[in-house]
Protein backbone atom coordinates (compact mmCIF):
# COMPACT_ATOMS: atom_id res chain seq x y z
CA UNK A 1 0.00 0.00 0.00
CA UNK A 2 1.61 3.20 -1.20
CA UNK A 3 0.81 6.69 0.08
CA UNK A 4 -0.79 7.71 -3.27
CA UNK A 5 -3.03 4.62 -3.20
CA UNK A 6 -3.94 5.31 0.42
CA UNK A 7 -4.94 8.87 -0.51
CA UNK A 8 -7.14 7.48 -3.29
CA UNK A 9 -8.79 5.06 -0.84
CA UNK A 10 -9.38 7.97 1.55
CA UNK A 11 -11.19 9.76 -1.28
CA UNK A 12 -13.45 6.73 -1.69
CA UNK A 13 -14.03 6.61 2.09
CA UNK A 14 -15.02 10.30 2.06
CA UNK A 15 -18.04 9.56 -0.13
CA UNK A 16 -20.22 7.96 2.57
CA UNK A 17 -19.06 10.66 4.99
CA UNK A 18 -20.33 13.36 2.64
CA UNK A 19 -23.64 11.52 2.28
CA UNK A 20 -23.81 11.03 6.04
CA UNK A 21 -23.42 14.75 6.69
CA UNK A 22 -26.79 15.33 5.03
CA UNK A 23 -28.38 12.35 6.81
CA UNK A 24 -27.72 13.76 10.27
CA UNK A 25 -30.75 15.02 12.22
CA UNK A 26 -31.39 18.73 11.81
CA UNK A 27 -31.05 19.23 15.57
CA UNK A 28 -27.44 18.01 15.39
CA UNK A 29 -26.30 20.12 12.47
CA UNK A 30 -28.10 22.93 10.65
CA UNK A 31 -28.09 23.17 6.87
CA UNK A 32 -25.41 25.91 6.70
CA UNK A 33 -23.10 23.76 8.84
CA UNK A 34 -23.84 20.67 6.74
CA UNK A 35 -23.11 22.63 3.58
CA UNK A 36 -19.82 23.89 4.99
CA UNK A 37 -18.75 20.43 6.19
CA UNK A 38 -19.66 18.78 2.85
CA UNK A 39 -17.90 21.53 0.91
CA UNK A 40 -14.74 21.19 3.01
CA UNK A 41 -14.78 17.40 2.65
CA UNK A 42 -15.30 17.59 -1.11
CA UNK A 43 -12.53 20.16 -1.54
CA UNK A 44 -10.14 18.13 0.59
CA UNK A 45 -10.96 15.07 -1.50
CA UNK A 46 -10.41 17.01 -4.72
CA UNK A 47 -7.01 18.15 -3.43
CA UNK A 48 -6.01 14.57 -2.64
CA UNK A 49 -6.83 13.70 -6.25
CA UNK A 50 -4.15 16.10 -7.43
CA UNK A 51 -1.77 15.25 -4.59
CA UNK A 52 -1.89 11.45 -5.02
CA UNK A 53 -1.00 11.76 -8.71
CA UNK A 54 1.82 14.18 -7.90
CA UNK A 55 3.24 11.86 -5.23
CA UNK A 56 2.90 8.76 -7.41
CA UNK A 57 4.96 10.40 -10.14
CA UNK A 58 7.41 12.10 -7.80
CA UNK A 59 8.10 8.97 -5.73
CA UNK A 60 7.84 6.64 -8.73
CA UNK A 61 4.95 4.79 -7.09
CA UNK A 62 2.66 4.54 -10.08
CA UNK A 63 0.87 1.24 -10.50
CA UNK A 64 -1.72 -0.36 -12.73
CA UNK A 65 -4.08 -0.63 -9.74
CA UNK A 66 -3.58 3.04 -8.87
CA UNK A 67 -4.21 4.03 -12.48
CA UNK A 68 -7.48 2.06 -12.29
CA UNK A 69 -8.61 3.21 -8.84
CA UNK A 70 -7.89 6.94 -9.21
CA UNK A 71 -10.46 7.70 -11.95
CA UNK A 72 -12.99 5.37 -10.31
CA UNK A 73 -12.64 7.34 -7.05
CA UNK A 74 -13.07 10.60 -8.97
CA UNK A 75 -16.17 9.42 -10.78
CA UNK A 76 -17.73 8.07 -7.59
CA UNK A 77 -16.98 11.29 -5.71
CA UNK A 78 -18.43 13.53 -8.43
CA UNK A 79 -21.46 11.27 -8.92
CA UNK A 80 -22.20 11.17 -5.18
CA UNK A 81 -21.94 14.96 -4.94
CA UNK A 82 -24.22 15.41 -7.96
CA UNK A 83 -26.79 13.06 -6.46
CA UNK A 84 -26.68 14.98 -3.16
CA UNK A 85 -27.14 18.24 -5.07
CA UNK A 86 -30.01 16.72 -7.04
CA UNK A 87 -31.66 15.51 -3.82
CA UNK A 88 -31.29 19.02 -2.37
CA UNK A 89 -32.86 20.49 -5.56
CA UNK A 90 -29.74 22.55 -6.26
CA UNK A 91 -29.21 21.11 -9.74
CA UNK A 92 -31.45 19.68 -12.41
CA UNK A 93 -31.70 16.03 -13.33
CA UNK A 94 -30.59 16.67 -16.92
CA UNK A 95 -27.21 18.10 -15.88
CA UNK A 96 -26.63 15.21 -13.46
CA UNK A 97 -27.63 12.69 -16.14
CA UNK A 98 -25.33 14.24 -18.73
CA UNK A 99 -22.32 14.20 -16.42
CA UNK A 100 -22.89 10.77 -14.85
CA UNK A 101 -24.04 9.23 -18.14
CA UNK A 102 -20.93 10.47 -19.94
CA UNK A 103 -18.70 8.91 -17.29
CA UNK A 104 -20.41 5.55 -17.73
CA UNK A 105 -20.30 5.76 -21.53
CA UNK A 106 -16.64 6.80 -21.69
CA UNK A 107 -15.63 4.16 -19.14
CA UNK A 108 -17.33 1.52 -21.28
CA UNK A 109 -15.71 2.93 -24.42
CA UNK A 110 -12.26 2.86 -22.81
CA UNK A 111 -12.80 -0.72 -21.64
CA UNK A 112 -13.81 -1.80 -25.14
CA UNK A 113 -10.90 0.06 -26.73
CA UNK A 114 -8.51 -1.62 -24.27
CA UNK A 115 -9.89 -5.04 -25.24
CA UNK A 116 -9.07 -4.39 -28.87
CA UNK A 117 -5.64 -3.01 -28.00
CA UNK A 118 -6.45 0.62 -28.79
CA UNK A 119 -6.67 2.21 -25.34
CA UNK A 120 -4.18 4.93 -26.27
CA UNK A 121 -6.65 6.20 -28.87
CA UNK A 122 -9.01 7.36 -26.11
CA UNK A 123 -6.48 8.41 -23.46
CA UNK A 124 -7.36 11.39 -21.27
CA UNK A 125 -6.69 14.67 -23.07
CA UNK A 126 -6.84 18.37 -22.22
CA UNK A 127 -10.59 18.58 -22.84
CA UNK A 128 -11.32 15.94 -20.23
CA UNK A 129 -9.02 17.71 -17.78
CA UNK A 130 -10.75 21.06 -18.31
CA UNK A 131 -14.14 19.37 -17.87
CA UNK A 132 -13.00 17.79 -14.60
CA UNK A 133 -11.51 21.04 -13.30
CA UNK A 134 -14.75 22.89 -14.09
CA UNK A 135 -16.79 20.25 -12.23
CA UNK A 136 -14.42 20.34 -9.26
CA UNK A 137 -14.87 24.11 -9.07
CA UNK A 138 -18.65 24.09 -9.59
CA UNK A 139 -19.54 21.41 -7.05
CA UNK A 140 -18.11 23.17 -3.95
CA UNK A 141 -19.99 26.36 -4.89
CA UNK A 142 -23.20 24.34 -5.08
CA UNK A 143 -22.56 22.34 -1.91
CA UNK A 144 -21.78 25.52 0.03
CA UNK A 145 -24.95 27.25 -1.21
CA UNK A 146 -24.29 30.46 0.66
CA UNK A 147 -22.42 33.69 0.20
CA UNK A 148 -18.75 34.44 0.01
CA UNK A 149 -18.80 38.07 1.02
CA UNK A 150 -21.51 39.69 -1.10
CA UNK A 151 -21.36 36.99 -3.79
CA UNK A 152 -23.92 34.15 -3.74
CA UNK A 153 -22.27 30.83 -4.64
CA UNK A 154 -25.29 29.04 -6.16
CA UNK A 155 -25.52 31.07 -9.41
CA UNK A 156 -21.76 30.72 -9.96
CA UNK A 157 -21.93 27.00 -9.22
CA UNK A 158 -24.85 26.49 -11.60
CA UNK A 159 -23.15 28.48 -14.37
CA UNK A 160 -19.94 26.50 -13.95
CA UNK A 161 -21.83 23.20 -13.84
CA UNK A 162 -23.68 24.13 -17.04
CA UNK A 163 -20.30 24.83 -18.65
CA UNK A 164 -19.06 21.49 -17.29
CA UNK A 165 -22.10 19.75 -18.83
CA UNK A 166 -21.32 21.31 -22.22
CA UNK A 167 -17.66 20.30 -21.90
CA UNK A 168 -18.88 16.84 -20.88
CA UNK A 169 -20.89 16.47 -24.08
CA UNK A 170 -18.07 17.90 -26.19
CA UNK A 171 -15.50 15.54 -24.68
CA UNK A 172 -17.83 12.55 -25.05
CA UNK A 173 -18.33 13.34 -28.74
CA UNK A 174 -14.59 13.85 -29.12
CA UNK A 175 -13.76 10.43 -27.60
CA UNK A 176 -16.42 8.67 -29.65
CA UNK A 177 -15.10 10.37 -32.79
CA UNK A 178 -11.62 9.06 -31.97
CA UNK A 179 -13.03 5.55 -31.63
CA UNK A 180 -15.36 5.74 -34.66
CA UNK A 181 -12.96 4.00 -37.06
CA UNK A 182 -12.47 1.14 -34.61
CA UNK A 183 -16.23 0.92 -34.08
CA UNK A 184 -16.84 0.67 -37.79
CA UNK A 185 -14.11 -1.95 -38.17
CA UNK A 186 -15.72 -3.95 -35.35
CA UNK A 187 -19.05 -4.33 -37.22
Amino acid sequence: MTVPTLLTWLRVAAIPLMLGIYALPGAWLGMPERNLAATALFMLSALTDWFDGFLARRWNQTSAFGAFLDPVADKLMVSAALLVLLELSRIGALVALIIIGREIAISALREWMARIGRSRAVAVNWLGKVKTATQMLAIPFLLYDGRIGPVPTAPWGNALLDIAALLTLWSMLYYFKLALGDMRAGD
